[in-house]
This record gives structure tokens, sequence and C-alpha cells, in this order.
């Protein structure tokens, strides 16, 4: 894709971006046909708000996922530390088009994830085993997801231009670190709970993710490196969420429960 239709593209995203409002779509002159140019104008995008890093998120990670945003499989989007928020903290839903949280594990990167990982395999271009991303995982957070779309009908946005605009990022609430037992658990089987109030609403695991939120992990170390980005040290992977997504309306207090692994907790108002 040009340079000049990646701009063209992060002209129209950025103003939605940055004051929380909505577009119909990219202009059918700067709209991303694959899945690369979705990537270059993300990438432009994110570049363009100047906003300090995060890390990263994963989105569509069930199949149900998958097939209710119409796309062929998980999509990778920056997340910005702007967008970070403490544990309870309360969060305005005035401008947030899609209303629901999404109870996530939440990685921290250690030390960068390169290919320099697979060359012991035999081959430079050999994709990066689950073995070798953990090994550079530093720990284990529980976190909750509020994401949003700065498209009026995200469904059908496709998965192009999803990727364009983060992946639906918006806000991620970063609850406690995991004690380090997290690393002998086996997390597709880790049941994770959410409760609105003390009104539980979902149920789900870490097989929700890709079949391991690891996998998921792998998948997105994988994924960076085919667009010539990869994980860096300090950097949190969000996952994707381990049940149903769950709607939420000014007053609700809801929390994500993991267990022995700790809560996130949030709270919305106007």
């Amino acid at each position: 894709m040009n340079v000049d239709k990646i701009n063209q593209a992060v002209a129209q995203l950025l103003p939605a971006w940055q004051t929380h409002s909505r577009i119909d779509g990219l202009a059918s002159q700067c709209r991303p046909t694959s899945r690369s140019e979705g990537y270059q104008i993300q990438r432009a995008l994110f570049e363009a708000a100047g906003e300090p890093a995060l890390g990263w998120k994963i989105a569509a990670t069930s199949l149900a996922g998958q097939q209710h945003i119409g796309v062929r499989g998980p999509l990778a989007g920056r997340l910005s530390a702007n967008r970070c928020l403490a544990d309870n903290s309360e969060l305005s839903l005035e401008h947030n088009h899609m209303s629901v949280i999404e109870a996530e594990f939440a990685f921290l990167i250690g030390r960068d994830v390169g290919r320099e990982l697979a060359a012991g395999a035999g081959r430079q271009d050999a994709p990066l085993t689950m073995a070798h991303v953990m090994d550079c995982v530093a720990g284990l957070h529980v976190a909750i997801e509020v994401p949003n779309s700065r498209y009026v009908d995200f469904v059908a946005a496709g998965e192009a231009q999803l990727i364009a605009d983060f992946a639906c990022a918006c806000y991620v609430v970063l609850g406690p670190r995991a004690p380090e037992a997290w690393r002998q658990t086996d997390l597709s089987q880790h049941t994770v709970s959410v409760r609105r109030g003390n009104a539980l609403v979902a149920t789900g695991t870490g097989a929700n993710v890709l079949g391991d939120p690891r996998i998921g992990l792998t998948w997105l170390a994988n994924e960076l490196l085919t667009q010539g980005q990869q994980l860096k040290a300090g950097e949190i992977v969000m996952t994707g969420t381990c049940v149903v997504p769950v709607p939420v309306t000014v007053g609700d207090a809801m929390t994500a429960d993991f267990g022995a692994f700790g809560q996130a907790r949030v709270r919305f108002k106007d």
C-alpha cells in the first residue's frame, strides 16, 4: 500500500480515535484490501497518535467471535498506555458504542521476542514455538478489556479495516499480577467468571482463547514477525476474552474473577 493511501486512511481514523467518535468506514481509495495493508495503516495510525505504547491485544480468539464479525481468524491490535487504567477504576461509557467488557489473561513480556529464537530449529524463518515465546514472558496479570470501534458498523467492516483500527482496542483495566504458580497451571482449564455487583453473569475458561492463552500469545508473536514487527520487553499482551463479552451500562460495578490468580474490577459512569 503506498504512503499516500496510508496517510489518507490515518487522516480519517485519527480524529475518531482521539475524540471517541465514529466513521462509516474508510474511503474506497484508501480502504485496505488485505490483512497486511490493515497492519500498515495500524502502524502508521499508532505513530500518528503519538501515544506511549502499552502493548498488544488479540481480537476474535473464538470461532463464535470470528463468525460474529466475519473474519477468518484472530486479529492483532495496538494498545495505548494512555488508555490503561488501574484496578477498580471508574470509566465513562458516554462514547463507548460497544458497551461490553471482556475478562482476559494479560502477559507481561520480559524480553524481546525475535526470529533468533527460531534459528536454533535450523531455519531462520521457522515459526516461534510456544516454549520459545513463553520463555520471554516475565509475568501474568488478570485484566479486563473495554473494547470500542471507530466504525459505525464494526460487524460489517471486514478484517482489514478492523486491523487498521487497532482491532477494536480502547481501554484496558490491568489487575494484579498473578502468583508465579500460574506457570504450573493449565491455563486452558482455568475458570474465569464475571460478576455484576454480586450477581454472576458469565463464566468461561482459558480454552476460549484459541484453545489456550499461551497459544494466543504464540500466534501473536508469529503474526507480528510476518509484518516486520515484534513483541518487546515491557509490553502487555491482552490475549482475548475467556468469557462471552458481557454487556455493561452506566452504574455497573463489574468484577472479573480469576480465582487464585486475583480479580480485576471496573465501575461505569455516564
